[in-house]
């Protein structure tokens, strides 16, 4: 299952898509869970839980009491909630006192505020450099694994 949100709306035909507004703010309520991929243009806010990865163009909110079991993908992330999963921000990711990350977390610029919790690497940096590899299909439809680093020369791997 995959949740797509759009950023446009046209008062006279749903079907229609207009502009991307950057307002644009999708909420999972207290109560609401989702088990599938999150997709939005916009802002998406989670107070619920989420059982799939998140893409949001601009930014995506863990409430307190919110939770997202996969990985997050956006411009900016504010957890005050818990993530099992990878955090992938262009720009900037925060992570509130009582909050707890289970994963690794890339980004330009990392807060992490007294009393937030982070179990896993910090990388200050792009993250297209360090997401995690994508497997590729073969023509059978199975997937290949992904490469395996080469130790270095001289190395007691």
């Amino acid at each position: 299952m995959a949740i797509f949100s759009s950023g446009g709306d046209s008062a006279h035909d749903p079907r229609e898509r207009g502009p991307v507004r950057d307002n644009n703010l999708s909420i999972i309520a207290p109560g609401m869970r989702i088990a599938g991929d999150l997709t939005t243009d916009g802002v998406v806010k989670i107070e619920g839980t989420i059982k799939g990865s998140i893409r949001a163009r601009q930014q995506i909110l863990v409430a307190k009491g919110g939770t997202v079991e996969g990985d997050l993908y956006s411009r900016e992330a504010i957890i005050g909630g818990k993530v099992l999963g990878g955090i992938y921000a262009d720009e900037r990711v925060e992570v509130q006192p009582g909050s707890t990350v289970n994963g690794d977390i890339t980004a330009q610029r990392i807060v992490v505020q007294e009393g937030g919790e982070v179990n896993g690497h910090v990388r200050v940096g792009r993250p297209a450099d360090s997401a995690p590899p994508r497997q590729e299909q073969r023509s059978t439809g199975a997937p290949i694994p992904p490469r395996q680093p080469v130790a270095p020369i001289g190395s007691s791997r």
